[in-house]
């Protein structure tokens, strides 16, 4: 049983993640404790080789924990599942399938079962017209720029109405202009679907601007939460607005702080 405002939706206790390599093992995450409660938007932050796409993976079930146990609405998340939806930095679509075929394809996995086509192809209509795609419905990837594929990407992860939406640096791969439109659209789709998120990004300011807390991981090997940053901006939030907030500007500085100050060291290793 869970309730509307369930603070432990996900649950990730005690992970550790160890994983063998040609050079021995490598001590990739220890000691990850954290709740994320039902719509809830948290990112992960720090250095490369932290781990935070590490962890991503596991709540995805993508990767099993080598010690611990996560979960997702009071179930242990054992592999990959429909109500955990992600978006990776490279958007993944199929080349030879037009945008909606990308999007229908995912919804026919889900719902295909019990719903008809015609219910179908409206699912695969509504998650494009949620992103502004309506009017890519044909065009086929190579067609389309690389915001849009990253918006297709999104529609894709959105039509199949996860309880959870996990997402890898979705933004990093594009331009700046690209991505603050994108993050913009990002923070609409997430008042209006209430989605519970849990995103990887490298970027201070776009942590600050979408997250309700942002978990900054210590340097690996072997990493581990070192804080927590609990953002009280109100929403809906306009970057412009923001950006001489002084809660903002405090946010800001905390990440940045913990990021060149108190992690400043990067290990040369990768997770």
């Amino acid at each position: 049983m869970t309730t509307e405002n369930d603070p432990d939706f996900i649950k990730v206790e005690s992970v550790e993640m160890v994983f063998e390599t040609r050079k021995g093992r490598f001590h990739a995450l220890r000691e990850i404790d954290l709740s994320v409660a039902r719509g809830e938007f948290v990112t992960l932050i720090g250095h490369s080789g932290c781990g935070k796409s590490t962890l991503l993976n596991l709540i995805a079930g993508l990767t099993r924990p080598s010690s611990g146990v996560l979960l997702c609405d009071r179930r242990e998340i054992a592999a990959p599942g429909p109500e955990r939806a992600v978006v990776f930095q490279n958007h993944s679509l199929l080349p030879w399938l037009s945008c909606a075929e990308n999007v229908y394809l995912a919804v026919e996995r889900v719902f295909g079962a019990r719903e008809a086509k015609a219910r179908l192809h409206e699912r695969t209509e509504a998650a494009l017209a949620l992103v502004g795609m309506s009017h890519a419905l044909t065009k086929r990837p190579h067609e389309i720029s690389g915001g849009m594929k990253q918006r297709v990407g999104i529609a894709r992860a959105l039509a199949m109405e996860p309880k959870v939406l996990l997402m890898d640096e979705p933004f990093g791969a594009l331009d700046a202009l690209t991505r603050a439109r994108l993050q913009d659209e990002l923070l609409k789709i997430v008042q209006r679907t209430h989605s519970t998120v849990v995103m990887v990004t490298h970027d201070v300011d776009e942590a600050v601007l979408l997250s309700d807390r942002i978990v900054m991981m210590t340097n690996g090997p072997a990493a581990t939460i070192g804080e927590i940053l609990r953002v009280d901006l109100p929403r809906p939030r306009h970057r412009v607005e923001l950006a001489e907030d002084r809660s903002y500007v405090q946010c800001r500085k905390a990440v940045l702080d913990f990021l060149y100050t108190r992690q400043g060291h990067v290990e040369p290793a990768a997770a």
